[in-house]
């Protein structure tokens, strides 16, 4: 007979929330934001500015930082862009405050890595194009010797930058994207989760005979289940050779609009949920400021952060005594500024009290035409229907912890 590995709830004592552990990393500073397992999953993106556009750039940057970006990502594909960076970096520090910055380098990018180097905080670059591997046709095998004669290559491009960030003590990521594998990962191990593993590692451990760990390592792909099985077999890979380093997620090329938002979640969540990943990234085709309350809200879902209103609402039925979608509008409108707050929104009596026993506040239609309104399991009084809102209001008042919409942020 199955046994269970803790005791079986009973109404004297509640079921325990069950508790995910995140994957032990290392911590890596990207400026003064901390990556890695004992700090909050970190949200960032990337500007779709382009760098040499000074002023579009410092903007695009500031409009996602105060959207709650915080690393914000600039690609870097030319030299004059590289060095476009230092400007950007000084106007925004002049005109707003410092912001992470991370510059994505991708074909034959060691010259300009190694000068957009001094200006940002962190350096992206991608294996599968870091250093040019012109294809055979008609190729049958990759030797040993080409392999290592191909690392060698690779060990002495890289090294300077290695080196370099080092020296600074700046951050890297190695970002192994399923569509760019480089054609002897991709002659050996296909295109496969394994080859971006592989990828990844090589880069890696070449990182590793340099002493240098400030690494963040990313595996993403356009579709989840593709993007799912990289991490999962990188956390294993990486973490049997002891090489603990924070993961980033995403799902690249998600996407817009609500199939953009759900793809984005199943792959993200999914890791999340798994203990794997320390920052993210939702990939949409939109402004990149409209990724950030994505990002929130799946870290929300997994209370992995809790930064904003958490509404708890049953889907309705013949038994609701109000207009529930209605309500919670109305419940969400004059609330949502806040932080922190569990409130439960139930249309009727069956349900409400249990479903919503987690809830800091309940607004629960016990009555025709009345509320009854709860603080935690506890029923506090009952108000009609058109109080409702504002008495709801009222309790948060009493307990000291409303905030006015205006003082938000004060």
């Amino acid at each position: 007979m199955q046994t269970l590995d803790r005791p079986i709830a009973s109404a004297q004592q509640p079921y325990p929330e069950p508790v995910y552990p995140r994957r032990p990393t290392r911590t890596v500073a990207v400026a003064d934001v901390l990556i890695g397992s004992q700090h909050p999953v970190v949200v960032q993106s990337m500007i779709n500015e382009d760098t040499l556009d000074i002023e579009a750039a410092v903007a695009g940057i500031r409009r996602l930082h105060e959207a709650g970006s915080e690393i914000v990502r600039v690609t870097t594909p030319s030299m004059a862009h590289a060095k476009a960076m230092e400007t950007i970096r000084d106007k925004l520090r002049q005109t707003y405050k410092p912001v992470p910055l991370v510059a994505d380098v991708h074909h034959n990018g060691v010259k300009i890595a190694l000068e957009v180097s001094k200006y940002v905080d962190k350096v992206r670059i991608n294996p599968g194009l870091f250093v040019f591997e012109k294809p055979q046709p008609g190729r049958t095998e990759y030797t040993q010797a080409e392999f290592e004669a191909i690392r060698n290559k690779i060990r002495e491009t890289f090294t300077p930058l290695v080196q370099t960030l080092k020296d600074q003590n700046k951050a890297m990521r190695i970002g192994v994207n399923h569509g760019s594998l480089a054609e002897r990962m991709l002659f050996t191990y296909g295109d496969t989760p394994e080859g971006m593993v592989e990828s990844a590692l090589e880069f890696a451990q070449l990182c590793a005979e340099q002493d240098f760990h400030n690494l963040v390592l990313s595996f993403k792909a356009s579709r989840p289940q593709v993007m799912l099985a990289a991490y999962r077999l990188a956390a294993q890979r990486f973490d049997s050779l002891g090489l603990n380093y924070p993961f980033h997620l995403g799902v690249t090329e998600a996407g817009d609009g609500e199939y953009g938002r759900i793809k984005s979640a199943v792959g993200i969540g999914t890791l999340l949920a798994e203990g794997i990943g320390d920052t993210i990234r939702v990939s949409l085709t939109e402004a990149p400021e409209k990724e950030i309350p994505v990002a929130y809200s799946i870290l929300q879902a997994l209370n992995l952060r809790k930064t904003m209103v958490e509404y708890v609402a049953c889907p309705s039925c013949g038994r609701t005594l109000f207009n529930l979608e209605e309500v919670l509008h109305k419940v969400r409108a004059a609330t949502q500024h806040l932080v922190g707050l569990d409130i439960a929104v139930m249309g009727c009596i069956v349900n409400g009290p249990g479903e919503m026993a987690d809830a800091d506040y309940g607004y629960v239609g016990k009555n025709p035409g009345f509320i009854s309104l709860y603080r935690g399991k506890e029923e506090v009084k009952k108000v009609p229907e058109a109080d409702g809102v504002k008495e709801l209001i009222e309790l948060i008042k009493a307990d000291g912890r409303w905030v006015d919409p205006l003082n938000e942020k004060g």
